[in-house]
């Protein structure tokens, strides 16, 4: 008696088709509320495995059907994920686009990458300093070095010009007020630390001091405080600043040399 096991391209296929069908799915409950442009659900049902597959990325990431919906109206979505910014390089399909979207990444190193889709229109991705950023566009601009402007670059102005009156992201399907300044964060690192610009050091290391000043004269009495001193730090930042191989926090135990 022979039994019949799956191929590898069989099971891929139909893991691919698994990832379409309930991205489809999301597609359909979050169109169940608010309004949309005409063709949504037609946009679904030819929903191609790349799309699916960015869809379905930003799911294990956290993104939800309401928010969905703020990313079919062209939200500006940032994921602390750097390696969804290789993985979203399909080889057919996605190629180096122009934007003036997070200008301090070095764009040579890292080109913003487009992609056109019947769900997607035009699907725009980059890095960050942390992760990667992803916003759907209603119409892309095709406009670039020794390239004369076209139709849909007019209709690309359009839309910037819809975006600076409303101050909100003209996407393929709606409008959505998660724009670059006020993205939609999705896994946020929050293990991520910002540095402590110089300027502002001496003033938090003062205040630190007037803090524990004040502890000393107030949580027991003068004479107690004389004799036990608070504990000697060569640097009264790691109190209230993260830094890298450090343990910082107040306490006993903190950012103290005990």
């Amino acid at each position: 008696m022979s039994t019949e096991t799956a191929t590898q391209p069989e099971l891929g296929a139909r893991e691919t088709e698994r990832i379409r069908n309930r991205v489809r799915l999301m597609v359909e409950i979050t169109a169940r509320s608010g309004s949309y442009r005409k063709g949504l659900a037609k946009a679904a049902a030819r929903l191609t495995p790349e799309e699916a597959a960015i869809i379905a990325d930003l799911e294990q990431h956290g993104l939800d059907v309401e928010q969905l919906r703020d990313v079919l109206c062209g939200g500006h979505v940032l994921v602390d994920e750097p390696g969804l910014y290789q993985r979203w390089r399909f080889p057919e399909g996605s190629r180096e686009r122009i934007s003036s979207h997070h200008k301090s990444i070095d764009k040579k190193e890292f080109p913003d990458i487009g992609m056109k889709g019947p769900l997607v229109r035009e699907k725009l991705h980059g890095r960050t300093s942390n992760g990667t950023w992803v916003q759907l566009e209603k119409t892309p601009a095709s406009l670039g070095a020794r390239k004369l402007p076209s139709w849909q670059d007019v209709q690309h102005l359009i839309d910037y010009i819809v975006y600076r009156v409303t101050k909100r992201n003209v996407g393929p399907w709606g409008l959505s007020g998660k724009t670059e300044r006020r993205p939609m964060y999705l896994s946020p690192d929050l293990g991520a630390t910002v540095p402590l610009p110089e300027v502002a050091s001496d003033e938090l290391t003062a205040a630190l001091g007037r803090i524990e000043s004040d502890d000393d004269t107030t949580s027991a009495s003068p004479d107690l405080a004389s004799r036990f001193p608070p504990p000697d730090r060569a640097n009264d930042l790691l109190e209230i600043a993260f830094s890298t191989g450090e343990t910082p926090g107040r306490g006993l135990f903190g950012g103290s040399d005990v």
